[in-house]
């Protein structure tokens, strides 16, 4: 479903030269759950980045579905990017002057859903957030912020989620809880591709037990894939 081929980042600045990323070749198939962990700095928000078509690489070639995503206008980059691909942001980025339901359903204005009111009521009723549709960002908790923003991701029925560090600012409960989310969209049929400083799998309960979420975990140092492991 998702093809890198030979892909590079590289930021120029006066003083420095970053790669960010080296050489990537991956392939991620659909319906599966990956995490990629690395430590601070080792290019995982800008492999996200990448492959939802936020980020152009220096080199390479990224694909979706077969589709080169950097050989088409960005106009239509940034439709596919809305009917396919929901974004997950660790810090966030809700807009501060909408409230909870203005905040899910802007998400559909690239496609001509903003008005989908009683959609995004719904999504926010499944994650526990009825009561909170008309506040503010910054009259709800770390917790509820980040499931406003799994419901703005989930608003387009995408075929794919990015979620970068998405439980990074969380306790536990409520990380369990974003990890729950995720793990549903997996189940049904979803692909997910999960940032994550942690060196393990992430994992969830079942029935009283704890079971792996990840299909597969890529492991990333200093821009470069180390090595690729199944849980």
């Amino acid at each position: 479903m998702i093809v890198l081929e030979d892909v590079s980042k590289i930021y120029y600045s006066r003083r420095y030269t970053i790669h960010a990323l080296r050489d990537i070749n991956l392939r991620i198939e659909k319906g599966t759950f990956s995490i990629v962990c690395g430590p601070s700095g080792s290019g995982k928000t800008t492999l996200l980045m990448t492959i939802a078509a936020m980020l152009r690489p220096t080199q390479g070639r990224v694909y979706i579905e077969e589709k080169n995503l950097y050989n088409i206008s960005s106009q239509d980059r940034a439709g596919f990017r809305a009917k396919n691909i929901g974004f997950i942001f660790q810090m966030f980025h809700l807009i501060p002057y909408l409230n909870t339901i203005e905040n899910v359903v802007l998400a559909g204005g690239a496609i001509g859903k903003n008005k989908d009111t009683a959609k995004a009521k719904e999504l926010l009723k499944q994650l526990g957030l009825s009561q909170r549709s008309f506040h503010k960002p910054a009259q709800l908790s770390a917790g509820e912020k980040q499931r406003v923003a799994v419901a703005r991701a989930l608003f387009n029925q995408p075929k794919i989620i990015l979620a970068d560090e998405p439980t990074g600012n969380l306790d536990s409960e409520n990380a369990a809880s974003v990890i729950e989310y995720l793990s549903e969209f997996h189940r049904s049929g979803g692909t997910v591709i999960m940032a994550t400083c942690q060196m393990q799998s992430p994992h969830r309960m079942v029935q009283g037990q704890t079971q792996n979420i990840a299909d597969r975990i890529i492991h990333l140092r200093n821009g470069s894939i180390e090595k690729s492991t199944v849980p």
